[in-house]
This record gives structure tokens, sequence and C-alpha cells, in this order.
């Protein structure tokens, strides 16, 4: 009697942690398809696309722009229209 009871509650055991595997599969597997459609995934490493690097802050006496705006005014302040 004993033997039968011990197969019947190995049979129990090994239904119940292949249900577990089984789920733990599957919520692996959502996270992972979430992760990767969020971009945060590593995915096929030919296929991911490279951060874009962030807008560097740029001094303005680096700025060309900025730059030539203050040559234009300090020249015109120098010479005036002729009027």
């Amino acid at each position: 009697m004993t033997g039968s009871c011990t197969g019947a509650y190995s049979e129990g055991v090994g239904k119940f942690l292949l249900v577990v595997i089984v789920f733990a599969a599957l919520v692996y597997a959502v996270f992972w398809l979430v992760e990767r459609r969020r971009g945060g995934g590593t995915g096929t490493p030919g296929r991911s696309t490279p951060p874009k690097p962030s807008p560097r802050s740029v001094a303005p006496d680096d700025d060309e722009d900025f730059l030539r705006g203050l040559n234009r005014r300090r020249r015109d302040q120098d010479h005036p229209p002729n009027e």
C-alpha cells in the first residue's frame, strides 16, 4: 500500500512542477517580447540601432553662428550706415 501511495504523490508533484515550469516560460516569453518592442532588449546583434547621441551643449564661444553674429554686430556698430 505504501508503494502505490508514493507513486501517486510523485506523479502529482511531477505534474505540478511541469505546470510551474510552463507558466514561468510563458511569463518569461511575454516579458522578453515586451522589452524587445520597447527597444530595451538586445535582440539580434546586427539589427540593433545604435543609440542616438544626446545633443551636446555648446558654449557660446564654440558656436560658429553665435560668433558670426557677434562679428556682424561689432562691424555694424563700428561702421554705421551712411545716411
